[in-house]
């Protein structure tokens, strides 16, 4: 059943839509046929909006990363300590992820095979824009003597490559387990790293 949306709405709806067609198809299955159905749309609105079924699930992946972004900046701006908000970017970065494909019928990396070269050319610039909020805490930390570093940008992006083996590339939702395990699997790996980090006294 078609529905009139403001055109604001209609890229929202069609990327809403590609999440719920993931979930319930995997990406080889879902057509754009299926995606104009989902977001109750015509399909020539869809391809006004997007000129494939390849971009709709980078632009899915896009905002999936960007809504990320919007609470990793959020944590950095609160009243924490520099160590307590490192922590807390750490776990929020691979929970977010793992909240946001556990429904996937398939793993992630059935997903992304046929999309590989566009999504590793995107993955740098996410991976960029993370390790740049990080970064900007882990320099005020350094200021106020709590941590010990020299490059603060290139702490970050190892900070992020400690934690991206938890990341829900390759696993299905069976295989990535239940959340509290992964929780505590990147709660720990961020302890171990912060202690190596912390000023000594």
């Amino acid at each position: 059943m078609r529905t009139t949306l403001a055109p604001a709405d209609v890229r929202e709806a069609i990327l809403d839509a590609a999440e719920r067609l993931l979930a319930r198809y995997g990406y080889r299955k879902m057509t754009m046929d299926d995606l104009a159905g989902e977001a109750g749309i015509g399909k020539g609105t869809t391809y006004l909006r997007f000129p494939s079924k390849q971009e709709v699930v980078l632009c899915s992946i896009d905002r999936i990363v960007e809504r990320l972004l919007e609470q990793l900046r959020t944590i950095a701006q609160s009243a924490d300590a520099a160590a307590v908000k490192v922590r807390k970017m750490l776990a929020t970065r691979v929970l977010f992820r793992f909240d946001s494909v556990k429904d996937y019928s398939q793993g992630l990396d059935n997903v992304l095979r046929v999309l590989r070269p566009a999504y590793l050319a995107r993955r740098q610039r996410y991976f960029a824009a993370e390790a740049s909020v990080i970064s900007d805490v882990l320099r005020a930390g350094r200021e106020a003597g709590v941590f010990t570093l020299d490059d603060a940008t290139a702490t970050a992006h190892l900070l992020l490559m400690a934690t991206n083996s938890l990341l829900p590339y390759s696993l299905s939702r069976r295989e990535l387990g239940k959340r509290k395990e992964v929780e505590d699997q990147v709660g720990r790996i961020a302890d171990l790293l912060l202690n190596g980090m912390r000023q000594r006294g």
